[in-house]
């Protein structure tokens, strides 16, 4: 049987021939061979310790390099833990591929080890799912799922590999000549663009508006849509404003900037060009009172699905970058320009002054024991610092994220990975795990809540494994938006003296963490302190945890989502 090859290898080779590069995973029953061949061949492995922290880096990855990410995982229990990333990918649209080792199919039924109809429990959760049910379907059952996850709206797939599977044979031979058969049969689908009629209907909307927005989000920047934005923003002097995870496509600090003045650019505006974001929570759905009752909304997506949802005034189908490029050269033949007097762009610059001024004021106090801001402005200015690359900034907790993300400037694409459209907390030190290998130039810097990283503390030890340049700062408030906050008539009944639910240890040592592994922890109170472990840290481009001692009262209930809980 020398010129023989099993199913761990074919599958293995089949992802190497088509294109992947890095796989994220638990290994274990019956998957551990599938992991050590793709090594073999080629295939960065990133071992985690849990599920759900590989598939969150797998979601980023996606999201990151435009390719899918791969999540390997065991059967059973394996995969249901491998749900977390897989529903993240496909909230966030983002291409990811989950591999899961699945048991034997002739004991199907029978409560075979770690059994589970696999293909049923991801249905909600993925946009396409295959079994591979015979070796010979390997590399056609790799090709498909890897397509599916970045063609139209990108999204999480699936592909189940039985035990049996995987220990079936065939020759090398043969298994060469589907590899080339499946590799000639794959068609990319072409990049999607609307009728050039919808464009220059969408270019005098613009054109007449008295007040228009220009708004995008991380889809635009999925598309790699920001040398065509810039160049609009600075032909139109249009005013924008960036969703979360959009901020830094353009940079934060552009004179036509409008995040300080949110509330006046949405409220006042009379047409905006939303590009790469839905209308969802994030955006109040597009609604009044938020909006103008009689915004006219251009929306611009590569689902024809979300428009259909969004009824917006004028909907352009296609990836952001083709149609931003169309609306160009429609504006370049007639230009028009707003200019820095206009009564709408001179309105919202000196409420962004405004509310800049009164931000920096307050950001101006070095306030000890530390509230949320005089950090935040040290690890700003320690950030800008670093220059291009611009780090990449993971962000995850209530307050933690909502004060980073209205100080922390982002001035590079991409630069910027938080709890996104699902409001997923736990996502950190996987989304660092991802950054890091998927743009190995750039340092990372995760800005983290006590409650977030606890999520996914333990990968630090990951980081270690890999010698990742990751700097992990920790906001430690004593618990879930800091501490004890309950008043005293909610202090009562049998449990009473145990801690609130939103408590943790008061002045956990988390940067010890990080050292039972040999990396280097850091345990600030002060700004000296601060400063001193952030020039250390980013110069060493190595791992790090730094413990920032925050007031336990500084926070909000729920950051800025009080009204929700």
């Amino acid at each position: 049987m020398a010129d023989c090859l099993d199913g761990n290898v074919l599958a293995a080779k089949s992802f190497a021939r088509f294109g992947v590069t890095h796989m994220f995973g638990v290994v274990g029953i019956p998957v551990t061979g599938l992991a050590n061949r793709a090594v073999q061949l080629g295939i960065r492995f990133i071992a985690f310790h849990n599920e759900q922290s590989a598939g969150y880096a797998a979601s980023a990855y996606g999201y990151l390099t435009g390719r899918p990410g791969l999540l390997l995982t065991v059967s059973g229990p394996g995969c249901v833990h491998g749900l977390a990333g897989l529903s993240n990918a496909m909230i966030n649209t983002w291409p990811m591929v989950m591999i899961s080792g699945s048991s034997d199919q002739k004991d199907s039924g029978r409560g075979d080890f770690q059994e589970l109809d696999q293909i049923e429990a991801v249905k909600p959760f993925s946009k396409f799912s295959v079994k591979a049910k015979d070796i010979k379907e390997i590399p056609d059952c790799v090709a498909r799922v890897l397509d599916h996850a970045v063609s139209g709206r990108p999204g999480g797939c699936y592909l189940d590999l039985p035990t049996d599977v995987l220990h079936q044979m065939i020759t090398e031979s043969e298994a060469e000549k589907l590899l080339t058969e499946v590799e000639k049969g794959r068609v990319f689908e072409a990049t999607k663009a609307p009728p050039s009629s919808e464009i220059a209907k969408a270019v005098s909307v613009l054109r007449k508006a008295e007040r228009p927005l220009i708004v995008f989000g991380k889809g635009a920047a999925y598309a790699r849509a920001e040398g065509e934005l810039k160049k609009l923003v600075e032909r139109t002097g249009i005013p924008f404003l960036p969703t979360p995870m959009g901020k830094g496509l353009v940079n934060d600090d552009h004179e036509l900037a409008a995040s300080a003045a949110r509330s006046l650019a949405i409220g006042k505006c009379d047409v905006a060009l939303v590009v790469g974001a839905r209308l969802n929570w994030l955006l109040h759905f597009g609604e009044s009172p938020k909006w103008d009752k009689d915004v006219k909304f251009i929306l611009v997506d590569v689902s024809e699905e979300e428009i259909k949802l969004r009824k917006p005034h004028l909907g352009l189908v296609g990836d952001a970058k083709k149609v931003l490029e169309m609306i160009n050269k429609e504006i370049k033949d007639d230009p028009f320009c707003l200019g820095k007097s206009h009564p709408w762009v001179e309105a919202i610059s000196k409420k962004v002054k405004d509310n800049v001024s009164k931000m920096e004021s307050q950001l101006a106090k070095d306030v000890v024991p530390f509230n949320f801001l005089t950090p935040m402005r040290i690890i700003r200015d320690a950030i800008l610092g670093v220059g291009s690359p611009a780090p990449v900034v993971v962000s995850e907790g209530a307050n933690t994220m909502d004060v980073g993300r209205s100080v922390l400037v982002q001035t590079e694409p991409r630069t910027r990975l938080d709890a996104g459209t699902w409001g997923t907390m736990g996502v950190g030190l996987g989304y660092c795990i991802a950054a890091a290998v998927a743009n190995p130039e750039q340092l990372v810097v995760a800005v983290e809540g006590d409650s977030g990283f606890g999520f996914s503390a333990m990968e630090v030890e990951t980081l270690v494994r890999y010698n990742l340049p990751v700097v992990v700062i920790v906001f430690n408030n004593g618990g879930v938006y800091g501490g004890d906050r309950r008043s005293p008539e909610e202090v009562s009944g049998p449990f009473k003296d145990d801690p609130a639910p939103t408590s943790f240890v008061p002045g956990a040592a988390y940067h010890t963490l990080i050292e039972a592994f040999g990396g280097k922890g850091y345990l600030v109170g002060t700004p000296d302190e601060l400063k001193s472990a952030l020039s250390e840290s980013f110069s060493a481009r190595k791992p790090a945890v730094i413990n920032v001692i925050i007031d336990p009262f500084a926070g909000a209930e729920s950051g800025r989502m009080q009204h929700k809980n």
